[in-house]
């Protein structure tokens, strides 16, 4: 997955103990024996303590995923979970402070060899080194927070991919796992207390995906803030066909009326092939929808997922293969 390499970012403090520590040791592998030794001694410390921090903070910018590569999927939901303008200046911000620690080394090494007590020198250059770090603390936090954040998407790729909505207790879920070669990945998704259910299946050496949304597409759209709202905009990248699935027998607990409702609903977001398919077939002999199923016997199922990939728009082997 794009973001789960990234690794925890350190607080300013933390980053401060680890360099000064190791500068430490590295004046202690020092033999002080006059003037140049003691000269050397001291640059050894400032130099170690600049280049652990400027090598460590160039690595927290390396390891974040250049946003502009990002797929358009993981690009609005980046978006909506943490702001990419705002990753992108406190990047800058931490990237910044990298190359001006590095400058700022170079430029108290000559002061140190000009000066009639280096080690006075290298306590200056710790201290402006100390303020810079200290200034970005509220950069790292941030994206420290953002990496947390960022890491409990759900491995989703832009493959062939069908879309289940729906009212809860129609059968979504059920579906998803007599589709799936194995059970359901239930991958925790940051805009609900749920969590986004993602399945797959092979056919014709081509690797499908079946994402169930509980929690995301099965209440009305009014009723939700703007950050789920983006969050099923988001889906729109990925969803190359939608099963919506009805429940006529109204055990679910949501009226044939408002559960269509939904349906127009999601129709106006999704600009993609829907296939209506009402569920429960063993226990309602209503007709409605474009096909039927029971997901409880397994009755229609295995039709119902031709008909989807049939619907499939036609995509390119050597993109999906697993």
């Amino acid at each position: 997955m794009i973001f789960e390499k990234i690794p925890t970012v350190p607080t300013a403090e933390e980053l401060l103990d680890k360099s000064y520590r190791r500068a430490t040791r590295a004046k202690r592998g020092k033999q002080i024996l006059d003037r140049k030794s003691k000269l050397q001694a001291e640059e050894s410390m400032l130099l170690t303590a600049a280049n652990i921090l400027s090598d460590n903070l160039a690595h927290i910018v390396r390891k974040f995923p250049s946003l502009e590569q990002l797929p358009p999927f993981y690009l609005e939901l980046a978006e909506v979970m943490v702001g990419v303008e705002e990753m992108k200046m406190n990047l800058a911000s931490v990237q910044w402070a990298g190359e001006k620690i590095g400058t700022l080394a170079r430029k108290y090494v000559g002061m140190m060899r000009e000066a009639d007590d280096s080690k006075v020198v290298r306590k200056q250059a710790f201290g402006r080194i100390s303020s810079i770090v200290a200034s970005i603390d509220g950069n790292l936090r941030f994206l420290n927070e953002a990496r947390n954040k960022l890491r409990k998407l759900p491995a989703i790729d832009e493959g062939p991919t069908i879309v289940v909505a729906g009212y809860p207790n129609v059968g979504k879920s059920s579906f998803v796992a007599l589709v799936s070669s194995a059970r359901p990945e239930i991958a925790p998704y940051p805009f609900t207390t749920k969590g986004l259910a993602v399945g797959h299946f092979t056919r014709n050496n081509i690797r499908h995906q079946v994402i169930d949304t509980p929690g995301l597409l099965d209440r009305p759209l009014e009723v939700r803030n703007e950050i789920e709202l983006q969050a099923i905009t988001a889906l729109k990248h990925v969803g190359k066909v939608i099963l919506y699935v009805i429940d006529p027998s109204e055990t679910c607990g949501y009226s044939l009326d408002t559960q269509m409702h939904l349906l127009e609903e999601i129709k106006n977001r999704f600009p993609v092939p829907f296939l209506i398919v009402a569920n429960k077939k063993d226990i309602s002999a209503t007709e409605i929808g474009d096909m039927s199923m029971s997901t409880l016997t397994g009755e229609g199922v295995d039709a119902v997922l031709e008909r989807l990939l049939e619907m499939m728009p036609i995509i390119d082997p050597l993109v999906s293969v697993m």
